[in-house]
């Protein structure tokens, strides 16, 4: 599933390729995709003749901010990529592949397509009358951002300190900390030595302020290298992300550590992967 700097990468994208455009309408290829409103007539009534003004990232949702030619505001469009999705904006004489599920139209003959082969992604429009938050029930739930001034080194001790589940798990917990998943979960704990089974309330607060910086870093590293592809990811031109080629553990499990030469090991914790190297992370 596309985590925090795979889905700013597409943010940073959208805002590059769409904005300040008039939307002459689209196609619903897959009407399950479309999660709110009801019908997709609604959907895509909603989503003719507006133009985006802002592509915005909220953990691992976008919302792009939508208005009027004339200026008015003319609600939200949400998107969910899940575990395959993409947004990819093409010409529209470029092929339809078999898992496009939803097309908008552009401008200059180009679209913005959603294709997604395990089709648990999902878009929203949103009237100007309602709150993103109201509809999109999960962005409610989110915790705080990890770039964000409330996702201080004090926040993460705290949430923690109390705890009796593994970190990775807690990690993982988008109501803890928006945006994190497998991939930087696992990378965020190496960076700080910290094995990915020890018990949050294990962890004193020196511990817990490198994981902090931690996370930090990976996230930003991620981002400057277009995030991860180790399968379905692609931005918005369909490039792929580069950072899975330097990852230290994610992925590696039966290879050597980067720094050590320890074969990095694999387990499951909470039906959930986790790597690690054994010696670099007590």
């Amino acid at each position: 599933m596309p985590e925090l700097p795979e889905v700013e990468t597409v943010c940073r994208g959208l805002n590059q390729a769409t904005l300040h455009q008039p939307i002459a309408g689209g196609a619903v290829l897959l009407p399950r995709t479309i999660a709110h409103p009801e019908s997709v007539d609604g959907f895509l009534a909603g989503m003719t003749g507006v133009q985006v003004i802002h592509w915005g990232r909220r953990g691992k949702y976008l919302l792009a901010e939508l208005e009027t030619v004339a200026g008015i505001a003319a609600g939200w469009l949400g998107v969910h990529l899940r575990m395959t999705g993409q947004l990819l904006w093409e010409k529209a004489t470029e092929p339809v592949t078999s898992h496009c599920r939803v097309r908008l139209f552009f401008p200059e003959n180009c679209e913005l397509r959603f294709v997604d082969q395990r089709t648990f992604g999902r878009m929203w429009w949103i009237s100007p009358e309602q709150r993103p938050e109201q509809v999109m029930m999960g962005m409610a739930a989110l915790g705080p951002e990890p770039f964000s001034e409330s996702f201080s080194v004090d926040y993460l001790y705290q949430a923690t300190r109390h705890r009796l589940r593994p970190i990775k798990n807690a990690l993982l917990d988008q109501s803890l900390v928006a945006g994190i998943g497998n991939i930087y979960a696992d990378e965020a704990l190496f960076i700080s030595g910290i094995r990915p089974q020890v018990p949050c309330k294990h962890l004193g607060r020196p511990r817990i302020a490198k994981l902090h910086a931690a996370i930090g870093r990976v996230l930003h590293d991620s981002i400057e290298a277009g995030g991860t592809t180790f399968s379905d990811f692609r931005n918005v031109q369909g490039i792929n992300g580069n950072y899975g080629g330097v990852a230290w553990v994610y992925g590696r499990d039966g290879e050597p550590c980067r720094i050590c030469g320890t074969t990095i090991q694999r387990l499951k914790l909470g039906g959930r992967s986790a790597h690690y190297c054994p010696s670099c992370q007590r």
